[in-house]
């Protein structure tokens, strides 16, 4: 449970992000535009000081209490297959005016869903995909701006493995709530991020060759790519991260941070790529619901983000049972985490609005439903191998070399 003043803090923060987020893109709010703010039951405190707050910017604002865990379960355990594509036809139309999201997640269970074939679970998901892409062709043209935050639980405290006051503690800590004034803290983080990625996208990459105890993946880096990260999208996020080519992906990638998805418990992930495609899954827990979802779509097998955190600028020091902190553990030795699935459209280095279909095909951006995000803590050694024939060891140790 966060304070009051932590709350207030949180907001703060988040309505930085949001602005950030859109700025990234080369839009800015102004008043009545659409803020769309979906929230869990035990967010609402958070929800109604970003309600008052976002009016009194003159927004538009659309507020929508997402399932209970319960009603999460008689949806999949009970709806016919019409009932699970449903998409309500309001739904297409408001996605078109959109303007901002904040999403505030605060699940009160998180493996509800553990007994319900993952198959069913990806039919709502593969509705929403025009959905989305709605969202991500405005975000293209700087009309939307999106940020999302987490909020302490007791079941996220339980399967994190610490008391629950502890937990909250964590979140506090992770997002600079406990100091004065996080949104300048941020911000001088997003500064030092901005040098590495400048730095990043300087070098002219023709592939990545990532090793560690448990992975040996060559990664293309793909045409005209950026390096993003730090801009406001993920409360917290301290990772630096690009959608690389998928098509050339060769080697092993192995996952041991654990993680929860759609209701499901995932361990021990390994995975073989030959010619940008998974050719092996295992898992040492919730390997059928791994190879239901990678066949979900063609590009579910497929590689849609690399990324890389930084422990100088990371305090999440512990296994918090949510993917937005785990990806971007600090602790010994940084981490890496790469997504299957879905690519990100702001990875492109052009202007992103000739970025269309046939162009992403061409250039080798993943399109999926998909987009599951593998942590790995491993010490690693991340060589950016440049077109010109020189190598460049670009993170060591759980730091950017830069």
């Amino acid at each position: 449970m966060l304070t009051k003043t932590e709350l207030s803090k949180y907001a703060d923060v988040l309505i930085w992000g949001l602005q950030v987020a859109r700025s990234s893109a080369g839009g800015k709010y102004k008043r009545g535009d659409v803020i769309y703010l979906p929230y869990d039951l035990e967010s609402i405190s958070l929800a109604e000081i970003l309600h008052e707050r976002l009016l009194k910017k003159g927004f538009h604002i659309v507020m929508r209490l997402r399932n209970t865990p319960k009603m999460d379960f008689d949806f999949f355990n009970i709806a016919d297959e019409d009932q699970l594509k449903f998409m309500a036809p309001w739904n297409k139309k408001m996605h078109g005016y959109l303007n901002g999201m904040i999403s505030l997640s605060a699940p009160s269970s998180l493996t509800h869903l553990k007994d319900i074939d993952p198959k069913r679970i990806t039919i709502p998901t593969k509705a929403y995909k025009p959905l989305r892409k709605i969202l991500d062709r405005r975000e293209q043209e700087g009309k939307f701006g999106w940020t999302l935050c987490l909020l302490p639980t007791k079941a996220l405290a339980h399967h994190a493995k610490m008391p629950s006051k502890q937990y909250s503690g964590e979140i506090v800590r992770a997002c600079y709530l406990n100091k004065p004034n996080p949104v300048a803290i941020w911000k001088n983080l997003n500064k030092k991020a901005t040098a590495i990625k400048k730095w990043l996208n300087n070098l002219d990459i023709k592939y990545l060759k990532i090793e560690s105890k448990n992975i040996n993946l060559k990664i293309k880096h793909g045409e005209k790519r950026r390096w993003l990260g730090v801009s406001g999208h993920n409360i917290p996020s301290f990772e630096i991260f690009t959608s690389p080519d998928w098509r050339e992906a060769e080697g092993t990638y192995y996952a041991n941070i654990p993680g929860f998805r759609s209701g499901n418990y995932a361990e021990g992930i390994k995975l073989s790529f030959k010619n940008g495609r998974v050719v092996k899954a295992t898992a040492k827990k919730g390997e059928r619901f791994l190879k239901k979802q990678i066949t979900m779509d063609k590009g579910a097998s497929q590689i849609g983000e690399i990324s890389f955190t930084d422990k100088r600028f990371s305090p999440i020091r512990k296994f918090m049972a949510s993917t937005l902190y785990d990806e971007n553990m600090g602790g010994k030795y940084g981490n890496c985490h790469m997504a299957l699935g879905a690519s990100y459209a702001n990875a492109y280095k052009g202007n992103q609005r000739n970025l269309n279909k046939k162009l992403k095909k061409r250039l080798g951006f993943n399109d999926s439903t998909l987009h599951w995000d593998l942590i790995n803590t491993e010490n690693k050694k991340v060589t950016a191998y440049l077109k010109s024939g020189k190598k460049v060891v670009i993170y060591k140790n759980g730091t950017f070399t830069k």
